[in-house]
């Protein structure tokens, strides 16, 4: 089959090896270079060094002050003056003139009795006890205490309104109110049938085929007929075969 423009190209078709097969040296470089090329020198940059640490020391823009040695301070004293301070106070004993000697009575004199009246006493905390009035005992009417004998109670209900003398028998209900029972239930049951809806026709929804749309000219099952076969497609050579494994 020839190839045309438009069809792929059948790369099993190329018998001449491709450029993977040959493995010649590199001439470039010294790295497993070709021995029949002469080889120029090949030179190799190393990579960039970090600068020397250098000591960082004061530039001239520090003012260093010349009295300043390596042992300190070298000059005359220099003092500081602080604020003054208060003076002492001393203690101060009371003069002759501050005793009142008429105030105080004689002590071996009679005198009436002296009280002194004290602040109001506070009240007491609440108690947060309940009072006696705060509690509700249980009924003793009943079963309501559990420990307690409680005697047999009886409840009375209303009156029966059926059978009183004043019932209105009018009230039945009539012949009227009593629905008939099917047939059904107390004789043989009778058959039941299902009406269902009309179905649509047939050629409303699917198109059945007219007269002429047979032809009996080309029906020739019912004929002798020779032998006919099929011509398959021609298979290319590079199709890979179908492998199935056959056990023996």
């Amino acid at each position: 089959m020839k190839e045309g423009d438009n069809e792929p190209i059948i790369l099993g078709r190329m018998r001449g090896p491709g450029p993977g097969r040959y493995g010649l040296p590199s001439t470039v470089g010294f790295w497993k270079h070709d021995p029949t090329k002469q080889m120029n020198p090949a030179y190799s940059f190393g990579m960039k060094l970090e600068p020397l640490p250098r000591m960082k020391a004061p530039g001239p823009s520090y003012f260093i002050d010349s009295r300043v040695t390596r042992v300190g301070n070298n000059g005359a004293p220099i003092y500081s003056i602080q604020g003054k301070q208060k003076d002492l106070t001393f203690f101060r004993v009371p003069g002759p003139g501050t005793y009142a000697n008429e105030k105080v009575r004689p002590v071996n004199e009679p005198r009436a009795p002296v009280y002194t009246m004290g602040s109001r006493t506070r009240y007491r905390r609440c108690d947060p006890n309940p009072a006696p009035d705060r509690y509700s005992l249980h009924s003793m009417l009943g079963p309501n205490i559990p420990n307690k004998l409680s005697y047999p109670s009886y409840s009375i209900t209303a009156q029966s309104k059926l059978g009183h003398y004043a019932y209105d028998w009018a009230k039945s209900p009539g012949p009227g109110q009593h629905d008939m029972p099917s047939v059904n239930i107390y004789l043989e049951r009778l058959p039941i049938y299902s009406l269902l809806a009309r179905q649509p026709p047939i050629g409303k929804y699917k198109k059945s085929p007219g007269p002429g749309a047979h032809w009996p000219e080309k029906v020739t099952i019912n004929y002798p007929k020779a032998p006919s076969y099929y011509m398959g497609i021609r298979h290319s050579e590079f199709v890979t075969p179908v492998v199935v494994d056959v056990k023996n």
